[in-house]
Formats: C-alpha cells, structure tokens, sequence
C-alpha cells in the first residue's frame, strides 16, 4: 500500500519518519508508520504536534527495501509514498520523553540543526 498526499493543500510531514500527507489525512489515519508511536489518529492537536507544514524536498518512494535513497534518507522497509527530504522543526520534549518510555530512539530529521 503507499501513501500519497491527497491534495497539495495543508501538507505536512510527520517529524518521526518524514512521510507527507495533509492534515485531515493525519488526521483521519495517523502516520502510517509511526502512529504506534504517535497516536495521531482522530487527535488535531497531536497531529500539529508531531507534524510540520515546514519541510524540505520530496521523496517518492516506490521500493522502500531496495532503494539506496531510502537508505541514505533513513526510510527504508517504511510504506511507500511521499517523504520529505529534511523536516524543519522536531517534536515536543514530552512527546520524545514518552518514545525513550517506550524504548522508542528519536532522531530529528531537521538537517539544519
């Protein structure tokens, strides 16, 4: 299954793994990858959260298990779908407190900090 931005409007990335998808996607569905994690599903705030509106680049990745981009964007055996290549911003202190409860490493994907 992959993920596509259904409209160009409201597009955000998510600040765990740089998937794109617009609000009411996030919304409505939660991150594909991370929404274990997250619990962006039917949550706005928590979608405002851990999403930016501010990203860099896209990615679309077809074959995320054999594509050296994937690799070198840190998003391999991810769905398939729109990434961004660096998202500006990265999660709140609470929400990273609550990933290293769960045994969950964050790593920004804001490359210019």
């Amino acid at each position: 299954m992959e993920v596509v931005p259904k409209d160009l409007n409201n597009i955000r990335a998510c600040m765990m793994c740089s998937l794109l998808k617009n609000t009411e996607q996030f919304t409505t569905d939660g991150c594909d990858n991370c929404e274990q994690w997250l619990n962006l599903r039917n949550n706005r705030e928590r979608v405002y959260d851990c999403t930016s509106p501010n990203y860099e680049g896209m990615i679309a990745l077809t074959n995320p298990d054999e594509s050296w981009v994937a690799r070198w964007q840190r998003i391999r055996g991810l769905v398939r779908g729109m990434y961004a290549i660096s998202v500006n911003g990265k999660l709140p202190a609470h929400v990273q407190r609550e990933l290293e409860r769960q045994g969950i490493k964050y790593k920004s994907r804001d490359l210019g900090m």
